[in-house]
């Protein structure tokens, strides 16, 4: 009882946290917006200023949608990985979608010095390059789908997407030794990762993909209970381990792949925030773990992305060294605090 209070306080702080930290986001950057005037514009008011209205609706809050969705997708995929591979050093990355989305983009900015220049600006497009991260994504989906069902043991699964990993790796190095600094300039914007410059459209897409992943993922908190406890445990509960896994498998896909395509590869966020959310509320329950998760992955999003504006300036640091930045010494003093952590 005493357990289900607390969970309740700490989940309506969050929320709160969660409401703050988005319209914070939006209040910050180079042009400053007093609260009121993004609450009033929000809410289907008007700004006192027609710039602030535009830059609200136009730029913030796109940006702002999409680092909510990103957070949320990262951090769920990212304890549904190390649940299913009972590896506390699991992320979302660990099935090498995001190597199979980074390829596919390395191809075509790095390959694009091969052809006519007329081709290469129609190629190295924004709309191209999700293309590409898309299809890269889905086909390492494809390969892994494949391999989980020939393989019966989890953690050969865990060694090919690390081997595919590699792999990708060793390709993308071939293709920065032959390519141009110019080239090289625009693989490495796009590695560093990006919120902004999303359509509606695109931010549509985003959502629907992610809202199937998080549909999918807590479709399988039971069965992520049972795990917790062994592979043999779980099926002497009647557990159909295999289409569990193929599920779970399919929802880190979507998230993952579906992130990478649009905001470039992340880090940190899949990996640490399910620690954090452990740790805060004490428990292995994944009906209570889901849901810290989820406001935990919107809220540090937000905050990374505030962080990466520097309020005053023009300058807009990567989002992906921030979350590496501010999310890895947190972890480790976390992790140090709690030394019996598992």
């Amino acid at each position: 009882m005493i357990d289900k209070k607390r969970n309740s306080i700490l989940f309506s702080i969050l929320g709160l946290a969660l409401l703050f930290m988005f319209i914070l986001d939006i209040s910050l950057g180079s042009v400053t917006i007093p609260f009121k005037e993004v609450f009033t514009s929000l809410t289907g008011g008007e700004a006192s200023k027609s710039t602030w209205e535009y830059i609200i609706i136009n730029y913030r809050l796109p940006k702002a949608i999409t680092a909510v969705l990103v957070g949320v997708g990262l951090a769920i995929s990212g304890l549904l990985m190390q649940t299913l591979f009972r590896n506390p050093l699991a992320g979302p990355d660990v099935l090498g979608l995001s190597s199979g989305a980074i390829l596919a983009v390395a191809v075509v900015i790095l390959g694009a010095g091969l052809l006519p220049s007329f081709l290469q600006s129609i190629l190295v497009s924004s709309y191209t390059l999700v293309l590409a991260s898309t299809l890269g994504s889905t086909a390492v989906l494809l390969l892994v789908l494949l391999v989980a069902q020939r393989l019966r043991n989890t953690m050969a699964i865990l060694i090919v997407g690390l081997m595919f990993g590699s792999f990708t790796s060793a390709i993308v190095g071939v293709l920065t030794y032959f390519s141009s600094a110019e080239q090289l300039q625009k693989f490495t914007f796009w590695s560093l990762g990006s919120l902004g410059n999303l359509s509606w459209s695109s931010i549509a897409i985003l959502a629907v993909c992610v809202g199937l992943g998080l549909l999918l993922s807590a479709a399988s908190i039971k069965p992520l209970n049972a795990l917790l406890l062994g592979e043999n445990y779980a099926k002497s509960m009647g557990l159909n381990y295999t289409r569990v896994r193929l599920i779970i498998i399919f929802a880190t896909s979507i998230l993952a792949g579906s992130i990478t395509a649009f905001a470039g590869p992340i880090a940190f966020i899949g990996l640490a925030v399910p620690h954090i959310a452990k740790l805060t509320f004490q428990t292995s329950n994944h009906a209570v773990l889901y849901w810290s998760t989820f406001f935990y992955g919107g809220i540090i999003m937000l905050f990374c992305d505030i962080a990466s504006q520097l309020p005053g300036l023009d300058t807009t640091l990567p989002i992906n060294a921030i979350t590496s930045i501010i999310g890895a010494p947190v972890v480790i003093y976390l992790l140090m605090k709690k030394r019996n952590f598992q």
